[in-house]
């Protein structure tokens, strides 16, 4: 079956499903790429009512944290529902555009730092557990992957509408 980025979770596994866990994790591309914007572009809009590059890699960021937190909840076996969130409220209330792109990178650095140390302490069964998403049972493997689904779906928005 074929998702859109407008189903969520499994549009963003379905990006990365076939990768092992810990390597997606491996921030080197991503951080590679980001640091190759410009502070000029990093600004950029491709669309007035769109965000800017800043905005985008700050979200990238957020969303992981969220999920990171939800994702430590499933791991102690915490049945509470992985709720959604309001991606334009949180961008809409941050400071983006008046940090500077390099702070904004050491961010998203070290909010991935964190996440896989989280992930280093798991053990295989918890990669199993299992809990909802929405109207989605997952495991904790998959739920996690989704980060990085979401985070590749960003990237490729990003190289495709604001950097050609």
């Amino acid at each position: 079956m074929s998702y859109s980025p407008k189903d969520g979770f499994p549009y963003y596994f379905d990006l990365v499903n076939e990768i092992d866990l810990l390597p997606l994790f491996e921030p080197a591309s991503t951080l590679s790429f980001f640091k190759s914007i410009s502070k000029e572009k990093a600004a950029y809009r491709y669309e007035p009512s769109k965000w800017s590059i800043k905005q985008v890699v700050g979200h990238i960021t957020d969303h992981e944290r969220i999920k990171m937190y939800r994702a430590f909840l499933l791991s102690r076996n915490e049945k509470t529902e992985l709720w959604g969130y309001d991606q334009n409220k949180l961008v809409e209330n941050s400071r983006f555009d008046e940090l500077s792109i390099d702070y904004l990178i050491n961010d998203y650095h070290k909010v991935r730092q964190a996440s896989i140390s989280f992930i280093d302490s798991l053990s295989e069964a918890q990669f199993k557990i299992i809990g909802n998403a929405r109207q989605y049972e997952i495991t904790l493997e998959d739920f996690l992957k989704s980060i990085i689904g979401h985070e590749e779906h960003h990237v490729r928005i990003i190289k495709e509408r604001y950097v050609r």
